[in-house]
């Protein structure tokens, strides 16, 4: 009886110290190469238009893209016919039909994409009581930011483990663990220029897509920032000129 009363007191005090330990922090992500980082990075928009295809066919069906309109798609290099069409294969909310259901139409260029699901409920029912993020600022609020986002797609095993309560093991997330089940799987799209669509390279594209949708006007506003470092550099050497001619007589 002692050693039973034993037992169960260093059971417990084990459970107590394993609650009390502060869960692990996500493992430091490898330093990648991204166009548009940098005082002078540029988005390259083919590999955003090849991330958005990876979005669309492997994560749209669980997160949304709430903030981003179908018209902000010129932005990534595709012309106004281009982005009407591609807005009509989504399908958006319409209203309610004379029967109380809901109705549904083509989406149009000024529509923001659907969210998967209803309303939070709903997403909560289809992912075991977990709400999938919004992704339109994901890489804005995302610690690590696109080395992370990029560590945590392909950080998952070969044979991902999954533990009942935790989750997926993956050393980029929080406590190694994410509800997430592995989103990429390779060859979930075929690329238009070729490139293999391996995880990596899917990981990578919609990873630039992400960080492209956080941030659509970044390239409007670095280019507006170079100008007018330019501008203000010849009106400096013009001053410099006029200062110099001005104050010449006297300096002799």
């Amino acid at each position: 009886m002692v050693r039973r009363c034993v037992a169960i007191g260093a059971g417990l005090l084990w459970a107590c110290s394993a609650l009390a330990q502060p869960a692990r922090g996500p493992a430091p992500a490898a330093r990648q190469q991204w166009s548009f980082t940098g005082a002078l990075g540029h988005f390259d928009l083919a590999a955003v238009q090849r991330g958005y295809a990876v979005f669309a066919g492997s994560c749209a069906s669980c997160h949304s893209l709430s903030q981003l309109h179908f018209s902000d798609f010129e932005g990534m290099g595709l012309q106004t016919a281009e982005v009407v069409a591609l807005a009509a294969t989504w399908q958006v909310p319409d209203g309610l039909d004379a029967e109380g259901r809901l109705r549904h139409r083509a989406a149009r260029p000024d529509d923001a994409l659907p969210s998967p699901y209803a309303g939070p409920e709903a997403a909560m029912v289809a992912n075991q009581g977990v709400v999938p993020p919004d992704l339109s600022r994901i890489l804005q609020v995302y610690p690590g930011g696109p080395d992370r986002l990029y560590g945590l797609l392909v950080g998952y095993g070969p044979q991902p483990v999954r533990q009942i309560g935790r989750g997926f093991s993956n050393p980029y997330a929080i406590g190694h663990f994410t509800a997430m089940p592995p989103p990429l799987h390779g060859n979930e799209v075929k690329y238009a220029d070729g490139t293999v669509p391996d995880v990596q390279a899917e990981a990578r594209d919609v990873t630039t897509f992400l960080a492209w949708v956080s941030a659509p006007h970044l390239d409007q506003r670095r280019r507006l920032g170079v100008g007018a470092g330019l501008y203000l550099c010849f009106l400096a050497v013009l001053f410099a000129i006029l200062n110099r001619r001005i104050w010449s007589d006297v300096r002799k």
